[in-house]
């Protein structure tokens, strides 16, 4: 046994300390920010009568994946309304699509970058394999810890857990799109705007609607487990449910929270294949 215990624990609880310190300002201002497009987005779906959005998603399933999974849509909307659980399903999908616009923000620059430099991926890989391996669970500590108990944290924990596969995947996909493509564009003297936006992006399009469907799903699952520090939704029925027992409880949120789960991957997966 070494005679010297590293103090782990204590130089993380400095650097925490220091940016709660330092940065203040800039988590009042995301929270800011996370407010503003949670409420917009539950406010404007609640506005509307749960038959009229429900139609208008099976409408948009019908349009991108066809009729089956707008049938499934349908059924499993008219279920969640019917058992009562109608606005903690639109809270969860403002929770899940206020993360996701955070994470193509953040995420998609950063896959852009990493597949434009061998340096810089060299170097955000071993990160992203640290993230994803990383329990759940564990980023739930310091979302609390910057930004308290509620919904904020529980977005930022969904925005951190659930960025990587869109980091790797755009990455990927711009990376294996052929070399004759970029010197045929390199020919035509197209600036590397021009390639990226022209060229390497629309080619690489599907992997990183793969991206972007993986990140919604891995949202969506932390999402549910965020509800232990207070994010809502129809995690917190979830968790009521666990709390006390109640297993007809629990598996009705359980259940909605795999319709919701089907109708986001059904929508997303289709991006690609959907001809306009």
């Amino acid at each position: 046994m070494l005679p010297y215990r590293i103090p782990l624990n204590d130089w993380i609880t400095a650097a925490v300390n220091f940016l709660e310190e330092k940065l203040g300002v800039v988590f009042d201002l995301f929270s800011v920010i996370i407010y503003f497009l949670v409420d917009n987005l539950k406010d404007g779906m609640l506005f509307f009568h749960p038959l009229i959005l429900i139609v208008l998603i099976a409408g948009i399933t019908f349009y991108l994946a066809g009729w089956k999974n707008a049938l499934v849509a349908f059924l499993g909307l008219i279920l969640t309304e019917n058992i009562g659980l109608w606005e903690a399903f639109i809270e969860t999908l403002a929770l899940v699509l206020t993360a996701e616009i955070l994470i193509i923000a953040a995420g998609f620059p950063i896959g852009i970058w990493a597949a434009r430099s061998d340096r810089v991926n060299s170097v955000i890989r071993p990160i992203l394999d640290f993230m994803q391996t990383m329990p759940a669970f564990v980023y739930l500590i310091p979302a609390v810890m910057f930004f308290g108990l509620g919904l904020v944290p529980g977005v930022v924990a969904t925005f951190v857990f659930a960025m990587p596969p869109l980091i790797r995947l755009t990455s990927l996909g711009i990376r294996q799109v052929p070399k004759e493509l970029i010197e045929a564009a390199d020919a035509f003297g197209a600036t590397d705007m021009q390639k990226l936006i022209k060229v390497q992006v629309p080619v690489a399009k599907a992997t990183i609607l793969a991206g972007v469907n993986q990140s919604i799903m891995l949202g969506l699952s932390m999402v549910v487990i965020a509800a232990m520090i207070g994010a809502g939704g129809l995690g917190e029925d979830v968790l009521r449910g666990i709390q006390r027992l109640n297993v007809g409880q629990g598996f009705e949120a359980g259940l909605v929270v795999v319709i919701l789960a089907i109708i986001l991957d059904r929508i997303t997966s289709s991006f690609d294949s959907k001809k306009a």
